[in-house]
């Protein structure tokens, strides 16, 4: 006889299990933001620690360069050539005033890119990564999808005011906690200055880091400013402390001549940050006894274990969501369940359950086997 697909789903909500402090779901603090759009993040989870209109489409301006530079450094070695086209020589300032048929290592590009924000490199660069500003386009937005940047659309690479280009507070924050984990991304965003020379004519460009962040704040990973008449002043930005990195947005945060407004959010959001939310690490173990049918027993022991690194407030407790599912026969250590783990809504990641002991079928062919065994 087949054993039937047994399943069990409870949820928990566990207080002492696993040493948690409680949700209590109160605002923390009002901040005052002058931006229109604001948030800060958990770099490493994505989670939400404070937002203000996070979600509200908004004009990103050059933040876009974020995403064109991690793209290239991820389609593209950085020793290529660029050749740079008509198309790219005609945008509009900021520019380098790179000339046609000139000709630029890719990396020395990225660092004009994001150390000066020049415009016409960025369609450079575009033209080289994706054939076209178009096919470019294409690549950005199938980028933001796989990063889950679910209210964005991409039609520059420079990030000037287009119809279709916009995001969110939300999304260009996860679009920076994803940047600032590429390696050669972070070096070009901390290079203070750099001088660097077309390959034909030996023309040289000395560069500029215009992050003035930077100097704001001694945690301060960067990341990049904006500004577009539709967008006003922006920034996203990111800083390591305590073990934690903290991401920000700011969109529409002030127009001329208010062009520190987006410092003063930034500062303050960030602060928030890492005044209500630390770093924790919860090691979390749990032992099961799953009551079953038709087998040698009639409960499974188990166990679930598993640790995490998470940005919590004081008063929150981890929620736990149990899953089971499994047929008998049960092997030792198979895998029968999961352990979701939660943070009010925000799910962590899950644990798996495994089964302690054997646990063989109870059936007419068990019981011949066990009887066959007392006269061999």
């Amino acid at each position: 006889m087949k054993q039937r697909l047994l399943i069990f789903t409870m949820i928990f909500f566990l207080v002492g299990d696993y040493g948690c402090n409680s949700v209590s779901g109160k605002e923390t603090e009002k901040l005052s933001l002058g931006c229109v759009s604001g948030i800060v993040i958990d770099g490493e989870t994505g989670r939400v620690l404070y937002e203000k209109n996070g979600y509200e489409k908004r004009a990103m301006a050059s933040t876009t360069k974020i995403m064109t530079c991690i793209i290239a450094l991820e389609n593209c070695n950085p020793k290529e050539v660029v050749t740079v086209s008509k198309n790219a020589v005609g945008m509009p300032k900021v520019r380098m005033d790179i000339r046609a048929g000139e000709q630029y290592l890719l990396k020395d590009l990225l660092c004009a890119l994001m150390l000066e924000s020049y415009n016409d490199v960025a369609v450079a660069v575009a033209e080289h990564v994706g054939g076209s500003v178009k096919g470019f386009g294409k690549k950005m937005n199938r980028k933001a999808k796989e990063l889950g940047m679910c209210n964005s659309h991409f039609v520059t690479p420079n990030g000037l005011d287009a119809k279709g280009h916009y995001s969110t507070a939300y999304d260009m924050a996860l679009l920076g906690a994803y940047a600032i984990k590429n390696k050669t991304f972070r070096k070009i965003i901390h290079t203070k200055n750099l001088t660097i020379q077309e390959r034909k004519s030996g023309r040289r460009i000395s560069l500029y880091n215009r992050d003035a962040y930077l100097s704001m704040d001694r945690d301060a990973i960067g990341i990049k400013t904006g500004f577009t008449n539709q967008a006003g002043y922006c920034f996203v930005g990111a800083v390591k402390s305590n073990g934690a990195t903290y991401v920000s947005c700011v969109l529409g945060s002030g127009w001329p001549p208010a062009r520190n407004q987006k410092w003063v959010d930034t500062k303050s959001l960030m602060a928030y940050g890492k005044k209500w939310y630390h770093p924790q690490k919860i090691v979390c173990k749990k032992k099961f006894q799953i009551p079953i049918q038709n087998g040698k027993f009639t409960s499974l022991n188990a166990i679930s274990e598993g640790a995490f690194r998470v940005l919590k407030r004081k008063d929150e407790r981890l929620r736990h969501e149990t899953k089971y599912f499994y047929n008998l026969p049960v092997r030792k250590n198979q895998v029968i369940g999961y352990t979701k783990v939660y943070i009010n809504d925000f799910y962590f990641g899950k644990m798996e359950i495994r089964s302690s002991v054997h646990v063989p079928i109870y059936n007419y062919a068990y019981c011949f086997r066990q009887i066959w065994k007392m006269f061999i």
